[in-house]
């Protein structure tokens, strides 16, 4: 077991790599009562050409696969993994992402039960034709659910709009018609692929003690056998430069008008740490403008183009990048050219070191705080080892960031590669 000190967060991490290959991370939090565990796999909503598991052929698999498994998990032959846990009075639940899929439990007692029943429910797979059939028709209504919420037909329309070939384009639930392709053989293939333990990562904090907790998951998985695993292929995507649509209108039943621009970002760096300094450098810069206490801010909701909905967001992936900037508005018209004049123009706007300190110091306060929330640190942890990033290097790298990192962002404000999405009350 190897243990890496962060004295300056004052923590201590666990890790151990199993003869299986799963990466197993442990954080202790002393005087913290709950526990939270995440197990997470590689495997997200963009996954859907690759080679299986001691296959040859590179196969596609139908939209919103990943997110079917994810729901199909928690049975097991003898009962449902989320009863289970309810039973040692813990919570569970699981999500999926383009990039991964996580479960999850958080508990305050019964830790080491948590924890076994975390890795047996998802180390192990119980499909019938009967159950997956079942589940079709849940999937179905939840990807209506989302059909009728304006807010996400908005926001993922927006992404739409951005993307001619890459998968992120697709719901990550799929469509009706994807979902009723999907058969056991493609989930089975899809789970012994992905679900290999070389392909996942568990990761514990909280009420715990690592040199009983360490040993006593080692033991778990060295009662388990598992095929071995070779690296996976996935499909490179060849996403052309260039904006699918310049701009689309969606009439639905809203009062408010509901509009996004979004700005499609093809230079994406190579190296983690450069993505890391990219990432942050880039919310530094949006707080700048487009924050509460931002001029930009004040003068929009002034003239009632914005309210409490607007938002500016940076969205930074495996190999895409894009930001999101809208909300509700009177206006959507108004808004749409507001924002992409600011796009087109944006080499002409300054920002100062007064308010890239104090934006910074703000950044770092929010950063140490998230080490106050056990759910918290799971989360971001998970999100980033995916990336090649340890989330205890976030603090490091905002440090070293200088203003000059923020004008390096200025050509990637290019706007032909803006795009609107609008949702319109119906006439």
């Amino acid at each position: 077991m190897k243990i890496i000190k962060y004295p300056n967060l004052q923590e201590t991490l666990y890790f151990e790599e199993m003869e299986n290959g799963l990466k197993v991370y442990l954080l202790p939090k002393e005087g913290f009562s709950k526990t939270y565990g995440l197990f997470t796999t590689r495997f997200g909503s963009v996954d859907t050409t690759f080679v299986p598991l001691h296959e040859q052929e590179m196969i596609k698999v139908p939209d919103g696969i990943a997110h079917f498994l994810e729901h199909k998990m928690f049975e097991m032959e003898d009962g449902d993994a989320s009863t289970k846990f309810a039973r040692l009075g813990a919570n569970t639940n699981a999500f999926t992402s383009s990039s991964r899929t996580a479960y999850l439990f958080s508990a305050t007692s019964h830790e080491k039960e948590c924890i076994e029943l975390l890795l047996d429910f998802v180390q192990d797979i119980y499909l019938t034709d009967e159950n997956i059939e079942k589940e079709k028709g849940i999937i179905n209504q939840e990807i209506g659910m989302y059909d009728d919420d304006p807010d996400w037909r908005c926001y993922f329309g927006s992404i739409q709009n951005l993307y001619q070939k890459h998968p992120v384009k697709i719901d990550i639930a799929g469509t009706v018609e994807t979902v009723s392709q999907i058969d056991k053989s493609t989930l089975e293939k899809c789970y012994h692929t992905f679900y290999h333990p070389s392909n996942m990562m568990l990761f514990v904090v909280g009420n715990i003690d690592s040199q009983e907790i360490m040993p006593f998951i080692r033991e778990n998985q060295n009662a388990k056998t598992f095929e071995k695993a070779n690296a996976i292929e996935r499909m490179k995507v060849e996403e052309p430069l260039a904006i699918d649509k310049k701009e689309d209108v969606l009439y639905m039943d809203v009062t408010m008008p509901k509009m996004i621009v979004s700005l499609k970002i093809n230079d994406i760096p190579i190296n983690p740490q450069e993505r890391l300094k990219r990432e942050l450098s880039m919310n530094l810069l949006l707080d700048i403008f487009f924050a509460k206490s931002s001029s930009l801010y004040e003068e929009w909701m002034k003239e009632e183009l914005i309210n409490d909905s607007f938002s500016a967001q940076f969205t930074q992936e495996r190999d895409y990048s894009f930001l999101q900037i809208g909300g509700d508005s009177l206006y959507p018209e108004k808004l749409k050219n507001k924002i992409q004049d600011f796009i087109s123009h944006f080499a002409e706007y300054d920002f100062n070191e007064k308010d890239f300190l104090r934006l910074k110091k703000k950044t770092m306060g929010i950063l140490i705080s998230v080490f106050n929330s056990p759910e918290s640190i799971a989360n971001i942890f998970s999100r980033y080892y995916f990336e090649g990033i340890m989330i205890f290097d976030l603090i490091d790298c905002l440090n070293e960031l200088t203003i000059e990192d923020l004008e390096q962002l200025r050509p990637l404000f290019d706007i032909q590669y803006a795009s609107s999405f609008m949702i319109l009350p119906q006439k």
